[in-house]
């Protein structure tokens, strides 16, 4: 029987995309949960291979608008401390980090939007997922607070020259990302829609951020594409050796 992952879905709109459908097509089946909706989330782990945490409009505090975030931030903990894969995804990344002893605040500059390109650091040589990521990737970006300091011990390993952590690993097979590797122009246009205005008066330009994202929809499909399968590669082989224990 295929390991299958749990997906942490924040809102409508917002589910697994690209990831998702490339983690499917790699064998791996995902069993997506919707808290908004009053759906439950487990109280472990146990039987998953891997958890990953969606992004969404809401503070990675906000518990009053959003009450599973604790829930959720005690599914991370509990990733890390078994070595369970974990990937978390702009509001996950931020839960990710928080959970862990790290740092989010809203952006001084207003939000960060469109297509991005990002910096390989120097501790992304040789990381499972990210290593193989080239110089000056674009990576879709949507989001209104950054990670600004990360959990003690975790290693960043992308970065961009308007948020410093775009990319960091805490412990061997966790993961957490500011940007969005599931999403092209077409879900960029929906949020776009949704939060135009918001944008608008932060002095950023909506339109032209979707038009960045869909005029590199095939080179972030490539990259990140290859990223989501890496990291589902590394849940196959984690199960794998806890099986042959």
């Amino acid at each position: 029987m295929a390991v299958s992952v749990l997906v942490v879905q924040h809102e409508d709109g917002a589910g697994p995309g690209l990831v998702g459908e490339r983690l499917a097509a790699d064998g791996l089946p995902l069993d997506v949960r919707h808290p908004w909706r009053g759906g439950d989330l487990p109280s472990a782990l146990a039987g998953y291979g891997g958890l990953v945490v969606l992004g969404g409009s809401v503070g990675c505090r906000d518990d009053g608008a959003a009450p599973w975030l604790g829930r959720v931030r005690e599914l991370v903990r509990e990733a890390v401390r078994r070595e369970v894969p974990l990937l978390g995804i702009c509001l996950g990344g931020q839960l990710v980090a928080d959970a862990l002893g790290g740092a989010v605040a809203p952006r001084a500059r207003g939000p960060e939007v469109g297509s991005v390109p990002l910096r390989r650091l120097p501790g992304v040589t040789g990381d499972p997922v990210f290593g193989p990521v080239p110089e000056g990737a674009p990576a879709a970006q949507w989001h209104f607070d950054d990670i600004v300091g990360l959990p003690p011990g975790a290693v960043p390993l992308l970065g961009g020259d308007d948020c410093r952590y775009q990319a960091f690993r805490a412990g061997p097979v966790a993961w957490g990302v500011q940007f969005h590797p599931e999403v092209d122009g077409d879900a960029v246009a929906v949020w776009a829609r949704a939060d135009a205005e918001a944008v608008r008066d932060a002095g950023g330009d909506p339109v032209a951020a979707v038009a960045s994202v869909r005029r590199d929809d095939v080179l972030l499909r490539s990259v990140w594409g290859a990223a989501a399968g890496a990291w589902g590669r590394v849940v196959r082989e984690r199960s794998a050796a806890d099986a042959a224990r």
